[in-house]
C-alpha cells in the first residue's frame, strides 16, 4: 500500500488505558475498535504497550499492513473465536507438510545443516507434545501420524484467542506447524524459528546469489518474526 492510498495520521499521540477485562489503546484520548467494531481489548499491559507502540511510530501515513501486531489483535477478537475448529484444523494440515519434515536430497552440507538445526525441534515436538512426524529426504511428504495431528489439533484448540491467533500466524510464516509450536510454547524465539525456517533459502543466497526483490522480502519477514516475538512474550 503505498502512501497515496494510505490513511493519514489523524492523532497525535497512542496511549494505554485499562478497560474491563484487560487493556486497550487509545488515540489522543480515544479508545480503540476493531475493524468488526468491537472493543480493542487486550489481555496484558505489555500487549497494549507494544500495539501503542506501532500507533506512535507511524509517521504521516498509517501503514497498516506493517503494523503486525495490531493486525493479529484484530483477527484475535473478530475472528478466532469463531473460527476455533477450522484454525486448529489448519495447524493440523500444516504438521501434513511440515517444512522441517523435508530434508534436502542435495548436497550433504545443506541436508545436514537442516538436519542438525530441525531434529532437535521435532525431537521437541514428538517429547513435549505428543506431535511425532515423520521426515523425508525430498519434497514428496509421508503420511503422518493420526494420533500426532490430534495432538497439534488437540493442542491448537485448548489455547486462548490471542495465543491461537499467533500459532496459526506462525505457522504460515515458518512454513511449520513445529516452529511455530516451538515459539508459543517459549522453547525457541521466533526470529531463530524464523532464521531456522530459510536454511535452504539461506544456502541458496549464498552460493548464487539473492535479488533485491528477495532481500526485501526476507527483511520484511524478518519483521513479522520479530513482531510474533514481542506478541507471545506479551502474553507470557
Amino acid at each position: 500500500m503505498t502512501s497515496s492510498n494510505q490513511p493519514k495520521r489523524f492523532y497525535k499521540k497512542a496511549g494505554i488505558e485499562p478497560i474491563d477485562g484487560g487493556w486497550t489503546v487509545a488515540l489522543d484520548g480515544r479508545t480503540i475498535k476493531t475493524p468488526g467494531r468491537a472493543a480493542l481489548t487486550l489481555p496484558s499491559e505489555r500487549l497494549a504497550k507494544a500495539v501503542a507502540a506501532e500507533w506512535n511510530a507511524q509517521e504521516e501515513h498509517i501503514d497498516l499492513l506493517a503494523m503486525h501486531l495490531t493486525r493479529l489483535a484484530n483477527v484475535a477478537i473478530d475472528r478466532t473465536e469463531e473460527t476455533r475448529d477450522d484454525m486448529a484444523d489448519e495447524l493440523a494440515r500444516y504438521c501434513e507438510t511440515d517444512l522441517i519434515c523435508h530434508i534436502a536430497e542435495t548436497p550433504d552440507e545443506l541436508a545436514e545443516s537442516e538436519e542438525s538445526h530441525w531434529a532437535p525441534v521435532r525431537d521437541w515436538a514428538g517429547d513435549t507434545l505428543g506431535v511425532n512426524l515423520v521426515s523425508v529426504v525430498g519434497i514428496v511428504a509421508s503420511p503422518q501420524p493420526d494420533a500426532s495431528l490430534n495432538a497439534a489439533r488437540d493442542h491448537a484448540l485448548g489455547l486462548d484467542v490471542f495465543r491461537l491467533t499467533g500459532l496459526v500466524y506462525g505457522a504460515g510464516l515458518y512454513g511449520s506447524a513445529l516452529l511455530a509450536l516451538a515459539v508459543e510454547q517459549e522453547a525457541m524465539s521466533a526470529e531463530d524459528a524464523y532464521e531456522v525456517s530459510r536454511i535452504d533459502e539461506a544456502w541458496q543466497a549464498e552460493h548464487w546469489g539473492e535479488d533485491a526483490e528477495a532481500k526485501a522480502a526476507t527483511e520484511n519477514k524478518r519483521l513479522e518474526a520479530k513482531a510474533l516475538g514481542v506478541w507471545f512474550r506479551a502474553l507470557a
